[in-house]
């Protein structure tokens, strides 16, 4: 009789709670975007629309802007140390974007085809977590320990090179223009290698397995299996790593300010370390707004091509798979 009474009970709530749902309005999920957007807004979008601003004025920074149009960006033009800092932008894209993508591609698959399966999955990840050490680590311990590492007279490169019979192979590696900018390359590219490494071992997680079990029993070798599965199958994280890398690449400041700030004689000036210089050391507030102007609209530019690339790529894969 009690076990008849609550279910009968149970069955009258469910049919009491039970009826018609009033719509979700459409612009509710408005809400749950607001304290993003006014933050974009406050810290993105108004500070630029200001630095925007102060590139068409001749200010130093105290006073009254004067009005100058766009003589600031016709100065860009004819500036020879503007445009070296942007080569040197582009080795950088090499060195932060570009190398560690192929070398993150290769060590990726290593840890997850071979050393996760013969070593174990903890090997694995111990030396994923080693590789992306330098991620972690603040830049500006990193640039300090290099440059002990790189100094001239008592680094431990010099050290070593000289232990081992190859003196004749000490270098400057900081204050030598020809080789600074390959030396602080080199640093990137130890400092970047951990992200596309992570990533690209993430998207491998998702790779069906029974593709390399097929091509493994039809004969397919590691290398192959490398290039008609993992590289075709972790196409979007390849995208995105090349865009954040790239993006990284070509706003990259701490490493230059605490190597070489931008020495021996602007071997190693960068576009935002030039802008820096010129904003705050030379008090040229409008030119130096120019210069990180030109700068966003560029990494803006690229970060689209990026995405229309990566939506085209995906759109023609789904069509050939329908």
């Amino acid at each position: 009789m009690t076990v008849t009474v609550e279910k009968g009970a149970r069955a009258g709530n469910r049919h009491h709670t039970t009826g018609p749902r009033r719509p979700r309005p459409r612009n509710s999920y408005a809400l749950f975007l607001l304290p993003g957007g006014l933050a974009a807004l406050t810290v993105i979008v108004v500070p630029f629309l200001m630095n925007t601003a102060v590139s068409f004025t001749n200010w130093q920074g105290i006073g009254d802007p004067k009005w100058t149009g766009l003589a600031n960006y016709r100065d860009l033009l004819d500036d020879s140390e503007f445009w070296a800092s942007f080569r040197h932008s582009l080795f950088m894209v090499v060195a932060m974007a570009a190398v560690p993508t192929l070398i993150g591609l290769v060590l990726a698959a290593a840890l997850f085809d071979y050393i996760a399966k013969h070593f174990g999955t903890r090997i694995a990840a111990v030396l994923r977590a080693c590789f992306y050490l330098p991620q972690v680590l603040p830049i500006a311990v990193a640039g300090i320990v290099w440059s002990w590492i790189l100094s001239p007279d008592n680094g431990s490169l010099n050290t070593l090179l000289k232990a081992v019979g190859l003196g004749s192979w000490q270098q400057d590696w900081l204050g030598d223009p020809d080789i600074a900018l390959y030396s602080v390359m080199g640093v990137m590219v130890w400092v970047q290698l951990g992200f596309p490494l992570v990533v690209f071992m993430a998207g491998l997680q998702r790779v069906d397995p029974q593709l390399y079990e097929a091509a493994e029993l039809d004969g397919a070798g590691w290398w192959r299996r490398f290039w008609h599965i993992t590289l075709p199958q972790i196409r979007p994280e390849i995208y995105v790593v090349l865009t954040w890398c790239t993006i990284a690449a070509l706003k990259v400041f701490g490493a230059v300010y605490v190597l070489t700030k931008g020495g021996p004689g602007g071997a190693t000036d960068v576009p935002s370390y030039f802008s820096f210089t010129t904003f705050f050391e030379k008090t040229q507030v409008g030119y130096g707004a120019a210069i990180s102007t030109v700068l966003t609209v560029i990494i803006l530019v690229l970060s689209l091509a990026f995405l229309k690339l990566q939506t085209r790529a995906e759109d023609a894969e789904e069509g050939t798979r329908a």
